[in-house]
């Protein structure tokens, strides 16, 4: 594909739901240890990127409640300059559909694209496990985003092992509200001492999600939201939240679901993925 064609391309950054969240312990460091089952759904946020006559990176439009330097997507491509040696620059227009603080891995979506494609536009030639490095220190989910498909994962988030699941769709409900991952996470009530399974164990419906509890006692719009979607099958919330969701077998089924929902609550139907829509960008070595 030609340069110009690539550089004038929308990438997708997939959300990803989290089928069950275990916290099975927490390093001296104070960083959890987790088991999570990450699917990729086909909701995305879109980046565009063009290129800057001078070095700076800027973002065409500001996100809501985030300084620029504290932005993944501007981070994420500031260590492919730096880590490249380049002095080319960039504007980077995000299109932003993942509701931020709600659980779906946007921002480490968005930050885990930003790598992949600044490596390949800016021919930096960065091989996958030194993304996969600098991926890490963007975040605990933004490793899964460069795997490439769904996985279950271990340590913080960074040890991943692919996870072959069966067709499904999901309908996703969106509180009106942004939740503190570290505010749950340093949460007292938080239980930390799940057992650990191994992969064989997991099936689909295994397990629960550890942060629930918390996140429903100090937000009882995610509790109100749980309790509506529970009325159609084994509704869970997705990382820190505040998004909930429940799996359905067909689209069939999620469409009723989804036109159910009342007036006031916000939420959409998505279909889960094997494989990340960069797949051919995130080839591992």
């Amino acid at each position: 594909m030609e340069e110009l064609n690539l550089w004038k391309q929308r990438y997708p950054a997939p959300a990803k739901l989290n089928l069950f969240l275990h916290v099975v312990g927490q390093r001296a460091d104070g960083h959890h240890l987790l088991q999570t089952a990450f699917r990729l759904i086909d909701f995305c946020d879109r980046l565009r990127f063009s290129p800057r006559s001078d070095s700076e990176i800027r973002m065409a439009s500001a996100l809501p409640g985030i300084a620029e330097r504290e932005n993944l997507v501007v981070r994420a491509a500031k260590l492919v300059q730096a880590a490249a040696g380049s002095r080319a620059g960039v504007d980077i227009d995000l299109e932003k559909n993942i509701p931020i603080g709600g659980g779906l891995g946007g921002g480490s979506s968005d930050a885990a694209t930003t790598l992949a494609v600044l490596n390949r536009l800016w021919q930096a030639g960065l091989p996958q496990t030194t993304l996969a490095d600098m991926a890490l220190t963007l975040g605990a989910d933004v490793p899964f985003f460069l795997f490439g498909a769904n996985a279950f994962a271990e340590g913080v988030g960074e040890r991943l092992t692919p996870l072959a699941l069966p067709p499904a769709w999901y309908v996703v409900l969106v509180p009106p509200i942004a939740v503190s991952t570290r505010a749950i996470f340093a949460s007292p009530e938080l239980t930390r001492n799940s057992k650990t399974i191994k992969i064989s164990s997991f099936s689909v419906g295994f397990g629960k999600n550890d942060l629930e509890p918390v996140v429903c006692q100090r937000h009882g719009e995610v509790a109100a939201h749980l309790e509506w979607l529970r009325r159609f099958g084994d509704a869970r919330l997705s990382g820190s939240g505040a998004c909930v969701f429940a799996e359905f077998a067909t689209e069939r089924e999620a469409r009723s679901v989804l036109s159910r929902v009342p007036a006031d609550i916000r939420g959409f139907a998505a279909r889960g993925l094997d494989r990340h829509p960069l797949e051919a960008l995130l080839d591992r070595d």
